[in-house]
Parts: C-alpha cells; structure tokens; sequence
C-alpha cells in the first residue's frame, strides 16, 4: 500500500468538555470549617432552613474531596468571595484556633476530661477496651466548631455537651453502639459539636447533660457584637 496517496487524518484535539479530570484534591479540616462556616452564616441571615443547614452540615463532615464541598454553598453569596473572611471567635482565647488535635487513649484503661478547661478545634478518642469521658459542660470554647473523632474497640466513649449548643455526628456501629442526640442551639452563634467515629463491640454516646447549660454565653455574644 503506498502510504503517500492514503495519508491519515490529522487527529482532532480532544474536547475539554470530555477530557479526564483533574485528580480529585482531598478536604483538609480547614476546607471542611471553612464550608460549615458559609452555611452559618447563611443559616443566620434565614437563607437557609434549620432543616437545610443541618443536611448540609453533615455532607460537609461526610465530604472526602473538595469537589464534593463545593456544591454544599454554590448558592450561597459568602461562596463567592475570594477569601473567606475570618470566623469572629465570640467565646473568648486566642484570635487563632488551636492547632495540633488533643488525643485522649484509654487502653485497658480509663481517659476523663472534665471541669474548666479549653477545648481545642480536633480532639481524637480512642477507647480499646476502656473507657473515655469527655465533659463540656463547663468548658471554655474558643472557637465556634468542635469535632471530636471517636473510635471504641470493645470500650466505651461518653461525651456530655451543655444544653444550649449544638450537637451533630456520624457514625456507626459494628457489633456495636453509635448514638448522638442530635441538638440544635436557639442561638445560631452558639458552638457546634460534631461527634464523628465508629464503635466495634463497643459503644459512643454523645448527649446533652440536663440543667448545664453555657450560663454567659448571651453577654459573650453582647460583647463581641458590641
């Protein structure tokens, strides 16, 4: 065959409506605060629904990629800045969170923290065969959003939370117990505690603990709005 009187065609450039995507980039902590802090704020200028904001919050904590956080505020004019401005921090501390997770580990053993003492942005649990107690009700928030991380190997995680702040998680139980009593603050500035983990034979419980409640959290709200 003689090639020169049948020569190929030249090859069209491929159509980026069909190209490959790009690799999907995995959400840090900071992405995930930064998404859940648009939809509070939405949530307090009645974009949204208390219905819709809690949906979307635990898509939030769900979300792997960026991509996947994205859709959760595209409608939502705070999605369209730049730069996100900066979370007021109404509950006293440091402008700046927290930075490393505070890890508490019972291994045939027991693991409490309780009393006046301030929580930090990420506190890992991990119960294997013992036990862990997380108490809030007289802790100091200093910043809106807290997520604990629980795991139970044949062990138990309790956590108690105040009666006026928020309460979500994610979770399961494998052979196992995976309960938190969802509870939404009156107050849409109140802090938000995010349970997330799993339990094998074992247990996690997050609740509220009845008549502690965040008695100054109002003249705190007062004094930054001021």
């Amino acid at each position: 065959m003689d090639l020169e009187k049948h020569p190929q065609k030249p090859v069209a450039p491929a159509d980026p409506a069909f190209a490959d995507p790009a690799p999907a980039i995995r959400a840090s902590d900071a992405d995930r605060d930064r998404i859940a802090d648009i939809l509070r704020d939405a949530l307090a200028e009645g974009r949204l629904d208390a219905e819709e904001h809690s949906e979307r919050i635990d898509a939030v904590y769900r979300a792997k990629t960026l991509g996947e956080l994205e859709p959760l505020v595209r409608d939502l004019p705070a999605a369209q800045r730049s730069e996100p401005d900066p979370v007021p921090h109404a509950y006293g501390g440091d402008d700046e969170p927290t930075g490393p997770a505070e890890n508490l580990i019972a291994v045939f053993s027991s693991s409490t923290r309780k009393g006046r003492w301030r929580v930090g942005r990420r506190t890992n649990a991990i119960a294997l065969f013992g036990n862990v107690e997380i108490d809030l009700t007289e802790a100091l928030f200093e910043q809106r959003l807290t997520v604990i991380n629980a795991t139970s190997v044949f062990g138990n995680i309790e956590v108690r939370v105040p009666e006026n702040i928020s309460l979500r998680g994610s979770g399961s139980g494998i052979f196992g117990n995976f309960e938190v009593l969802t509870l939404e603050g009156a107050n849409p500035e109140a802090p938000v505690v995010v349970v997330n983990g799993y339990s094998v034979f074992g247990n996690v419980e997050a609740k509220p603990k009845r008549g502690r409640r965040i008695s100054d959290l109002h003249d705190r709200l007062r004094k930054h709005l001021g």
